[in-house]
């Protein structure tokens, strides 16, 4: 697979499970953390910052996979 394209993949993976993460957490944030629709708030910024941290896994993740698959090949 392209580079580019496994770049997307990784992303929209890192956004859809970052996205779920947070409505599966957002009942426990407290109320300052939520989102509120159409505004720029705390609960953006936190839902942001799950679905970067989540990115940067997958990415050191396939990282590690592919440095394995070159020294074996």
């Amino acid at each position: 697979m392209s580079g580019s394209a496994t770049n997307f993949l990784h992303a929209l993976a890192a956004v859809l499970g970052g996205n779920a993460l947070y409505f599966l957490v957002e009942k426990y944030l407290p109320p300052a953390a939520r989102h509120s629709l159409f505004k720029m708030d705390l609960g953006m910024v936190v839902d942001f910052c799950m679905c970067l941290a989540l990115f940067l896994i997958i990415k050191s993740l396939a990282g590690r996979s592919d440095a394995t698959k070159t020294d074996r090949g």
